[in-house]
């Protein structure tokens, strides 16, 4: 069991001066009661009470004011020191006063403060010099400096605990700013994966459900191929969202699907012509393996322009091409329906996402009307930087 002692320390924090000046009060005035005790020894004047009270009453606000408070301090000890009032056999004010500068003053200050010091013992002892000896000006010396030197290292010890919780904070606010866009960067990333899984097959259903009762009397059969792709086309999503979601509720490292691929394209083509988009592809790989960024990102950008072509291009005609050339990977998807003469309008997250991909491949994308009609999209994926990347 621990004891949390830190609001103790504050509420006592106030009282510590205080009790400082007193308690050196006490033992500064102890040579002077001893002269009106009945020793025989001649009795101080109220003067001297006048000087040591001048010497422990800073203490009392030596926090507060830790240079101008010292300074006083310092200079009626050096008043004291050169009458003929009997000496305390340390000197108590003065060694308190120059830990406190040297601990909480500005540091040019506790060094003017340390000199001030050194040159008063010096200037008394030059001024006392019948009742001072060599003896007493080493002890004094080193007393003075053993003080300033204690008030040095709490200096020292302050100084660092407070860079140390600097940088703490420092590192919590950094790694704070890291999770937060690590996170805003999986939030992005599980967007476009559903946007593309969700637009994508959602948008093969509405056409071909919107195409169901024209044919359902006309052409029975052809009706039922229509269901049935309606019918896959849904259990594809809901197989795709439940990869995506198995994801974000496993804890551990799920397994995970293969991700599609420039390979994959021609089932991907197939899909859309069921769903009545007369569609050609053209695909020419390199001999060697592209590498999965692109790979992926190429499957999406064309899957994607297939959706905004089921929505928009009007039944027309879609051509696909994708090849490679120069160390990039170059894909092409053209439409002449008459989605081109007017505004897509996908909400503007089918074209960002697909910017986004391309971007982060370090690829570039141009999307577009054509003049003679239609719409066409083109990027360029460099192979060999998503390789370096």
């Amino acid at each position: 069991m621990t004891i949390d002692l830190d609001p103790w320390r504050r509420r006592l924090d106030p009282l510590l001066d205080p009790f400082v000046a007193t308690v050196v009060g006490v033992l500064s005035l102890l040579p002077l009661l001893r002269m009106d005790d009945g020793c025989g020894c001649p009795s101080a004047g109220w003067w001297a009470y006048g000087i040591v009270a001048a010497q422990c009453a800073p203490l009392a606000v030596r926090r507060l004011f830790p240079f101008v408070a010292p300074l006083a301090t310092g200079v009626a000890t050096m008043a004291y020191g050169i009458t003929d009032l009997p000496d305390p056999p340390v000197p108590y004010a003065a060694l308190v006063s120059l830990y406190t500068v040297a601990a909480y003053a500005p540091r040019a200050w506790a060094n003017g403060a340390g000199a001030f010091a050194v040159a008063g013992v010096a200037a008394v002892f030059v001024v006392d010099w019948p009742q001072w000896d060599a003896e007493d000006l080493s002890v004094s010396v080193l007393l003075m400096s053993t003080a300033w030197l204690l008030g040095e290292a709490t200096r020292s010890r302050r100084d660092r605990a407070a860079q140390a919780e600097a940088r703490a904070a420092q590192l919590e606010r950094a790694r704070a700013a890291e999770s937060e866009a690590a996170v805003a960067a999986e939030r992005n990333r599980i967007s476009r994966e559903l946007h593309d899984v969700v637009a994508h097959h959602v948008s093969m259903m509405v056409v071909q459900a919107e195409a169901g009762p024209v044919v359902v009397h006309a052409d029975p059969d052809r009706a039922a191929a229509t269901f049935d792709a309606i019918s896959s086309a849904g259990k594809q999503a809901l197989a795709e969202m439940r990869r995506l979601l198995g994801v974000l509720r496993e804890e551990g490292a799920a397994p995970l699907a293969p991700q599609p691929g420039v390979t994959a394209l021609q089932g991907l083509v197939d899909g859309v012509r069921e769903a009545g988009l007369d569609v050609r592809l053209a695909v020419r790989l390199p001999d060697e393996p592209l590498p999965p960024a692109v790979d992926l990102t190429a499957y999406r950008l064309v899957q994607e322009s297939l959706t905004n072509c089921l929505r928009h291009a009007g039944g027309g005609h879609v051509s696909v091409e994708v090849g490679s050339r120069a160390g990039a990977l170059h894909v092409r998807v053209v439409d002449d329906g008459v989605g081109g003469t007017v505004r897509r309008r996908d909400g503007g997250h089918g074209l960002a996402a697909m910017r986004e991909r391309v971007q982060l491949v370090g690829g570039t994308l141009e999307a577009g009307p054509r003049p003679e009609g239609g719409w066409a999209v083109t990027a360029s994926l460099p192979v060999s930087a998503a390789v370096a990347r």
